[in-house]
């Protein structure tokens, strides 16, 4: 069933079961050893959402950002060396506004992605409403606030985190996170219209040839495409 957001302003705190900071060390332990492949290849990596924040449950995904476009090359091989395997190869591409993203698919809940061209602000922000850490910081096991799909901002606390619903506190909730007012109204709204229509499909999402490259997917569809042709202006 997807998360709805929070229509109110509800504020509690939640304390962690051992098995909650058992399942958040292995979750960590896993996008640290990607993100180790990729950095021993100097690509400069982030891991967000729960994973960042720690409010993770059993269903939760393990997403690491590249945030600056990349060869794929570079990427693949990294995690070719790391004997990290890949089950599939997307290119995704939200809304035409949107810039292209190249996902590679290790397992049903790990990806790593990274943007195949120039990201506007809110696009680069997202990560950061959601909460974002660094490999170092991961390790140093850093949680930080970030907001789910509920709208609620989670903030660790030394027992767990507190919670507090960002709808009317818009404002506040872009300084708490240090982000743009223009992002954190884009997310609320994007999270509420979803909740009011249900999910809509995203403009491109095609799989990956086995002989194919990123680069060459998206000149392809570059080519067939205007939309894709002005974003990449």
């Amino acid at each position: 069933m997807a998360t709805k957001p929070k229509k109110h302003a509800d504020y509690k705190e939640v304390t962690y079961t051992s098995r909650h900071w058992v399942l958040l060390g292995e979750y960590r332990e896993k996008a640290a050893r990607i993100m180790t492949a990729l950095e021993s290849f100097r690509l400069q990596t982030l891991v967000h959402g729960s994973i960042a924040r720690g409010d993770v449950n059993k269903n939760s995904d393990i997403d690491v950002f590249i945030a600056a476009p990349s060869s794929s090359f570079l990427v693949e091989t990294a995690l070719e060396k790391a004997r990290i395997s890949v089950s599939e190869r997307l290119l995704v591409q939200a809304t035409p506004n949107y810039a292209m993203k190249a996902y590679i698919e290790v397992d049903e809940r790990t990806s790593v992605s990274f943007p195949l061209m120039h990201m506007r602000r809110v696009e680069r922000e997202f990560y950061k409403f959601g909460g974002e850490v660094t490999l170092n910081r991961l390790k140093a096991g850093t949680r930080v606030a970030g907001v789910d799909k509920r709208l609620m901002l989670i903030e660790p606390t030394e027992k767990g985190h507190a919670e507090s619903s960002i709808i009317g506190r818009e404002e506040s909730a872009a300084k708490r996170l240090g982000v743009s007012a223009e992002t954190v109204l884009d997310r609320v709204h994007a999270l509420l219209k979803r909740d009011e229509v249900g999910r809509t499909g995203v403009f491109i999402k095609k799989q990956l040839a086995s002989d194919e490259t990123f680069e060459m997917a998206l000149k392809k569809l570059a080519d067939e495409n205007p939309a894709v042709r002005r974003r990449m202006r």
